[in-house]
């Protein structure tokens, strides 16, 4: 057996009311002074009470994030920093506000405390995204690790059910990807299929009853294994896709990762029997493509790039994108077999058995 293994550098505190409970402590374990707050619209209200929390401690609200990150709002959000001095940053909600936080730990080396309210997982890894001029990039740094990880299942009472589903199943797609990931380790594939037996089991019970604290909490706990699973590996052809599909055409980014995973994993299966059957035992079936394609029926969430507003006419472009980077993978796509992949997925029928 040979691996590499490297723990990432983070605190983790998880409870309920954790939000505005730990976050001021967390801030003061870190020597920090002067916060700015970042959010995305819809969740400013949470973040106004997490600012109100830290008292003397925030420096600013800025509520712009957006999804994919976009530059020129990263743009704003670090000019904003520099205008309040600010010596940290805590980033409250989804995916695109921790994205933007990560933006400015990127730019500026502040840094970052998440407190997250889905279940996208991006708290938990050095990887930050941009999109500019249609086309979203993404690296790995350190800086944008954040420091501390609040999570607070309270906070996601108010998820609505749809969002809850494919933000649980995006998380699902970390896990699935980094138990075929070149530099896996058998502390992360343990990770990543805890993480994906949490995430699925959890998903029907906070469909069923949203209010249900318990079920929310074992959603956030799959979400933070699933998105560690991510940030200890690296990412192969399903992410490839999502970030063209979201950051060149626009397209959702929780609900694109939901309808695409399928067929990812399908066309993947043959060069990874080991890490399909390791997914497999996580969701309690012989076919986890399949399984969590009957999941988000199951659940009501899409399953086609047609429903999210794709065009067929989107689909060669999208494929040459695909291929035209390296990134690891278990098998090989070409623009080709990048077009079949998506033709697949922009149907959104069962996922085929690729040979």
């Amino acid at each position: 057996m040979e691996f590499v293994y490297e723990a990432q550098p983070m605190r983790v505190v998880m409870r309920p009311g954790a939000a505005v409970t730990a976050v001021p402590g967390e801030a003061e374990r870190l020597g920090l002074r002067r916060l700015l707050v970042v959010c995305g619209p819809r969740g400013a209200e949470t973040a106004r009470a997490v600012a109100d929390s830290l008292g003397d401690l925030c420096a600013g609200l800025f509520a712009e994030a957006r999804q994919h990150v976009p530059v020129e709002v990263a743009d704003r959000a670090v000019r904003a920093a520099r205008s309040v001095d600010a010596d940290g940053c805590v980033a409250v909600g989804g995916g695109s506000a921790i994205g933007l936080g990560k933006a400015i730990a990127l730019r500026t080396e502040l840094p970052l405390i998440a407190v997250p309210s889905t279940y996208s997982g991006s708290e938990m890894t050095p990887v930050w995204g941009l999109t500019e001029h249609g086309a979203k990039r993404t690296g790995r740094a350190p800086a944008v690790l954040p420091r501390s990880v609040v999570y607070d299942p309270e906070l996601t009472l108010s998820l609505p059910v749809p969002l809850s589903v494919t933000s649980g199943i995006n998380a699902v797609a970390h896990a699935a990807e980094a138990l075929y990931a070149p530099d896996a380790s058998p502390l992360v594939s343990l990770t990543a299929q805890e993480g994906a037996r949490a995430m699925a089991g959890a998903l029907p019970g906070v469909a069923a009853g949203p209010g249900d604290l318990e079920a929310r909490g074992r959603a956030l706990y799959g979400a933070w294994l699933c998105g560690a699973a991510l940030g200890a590996t690296t990412m192969g052809l399903h992410h490839k896709l999502c970030h063209v599909l979201g950051g060149t055409f626009g397209l959702p980014h929780a609900e694109t990762h939901t309808v695409v995973l399928p067929y990812a994993l399908a066309y993947n299966a043959p060069a990874a029997p080991d890490a399909l059957a390791a997914l497999g035992r996580a969701l309690a079936t012989d076919h986890a493509a399949q399984a969590l394609w009957d999941l988000s029926g199951t659940l009501g969430a899409p399953r086609s790039l047609a429903e999210l507003g794709l065009t067929q006419a989107d689909l060669a472009a999208a494929a040459v994108e695909v291929a035209g980077q390296a990134y690891p993978n278990p098998r090989e796509i070409t623009a080709a077999d990048a077009l079949e992949v998506l033709r697949a997925a922009y149907g959104g029928d069962r996922p085929p058995a690729w040979s």
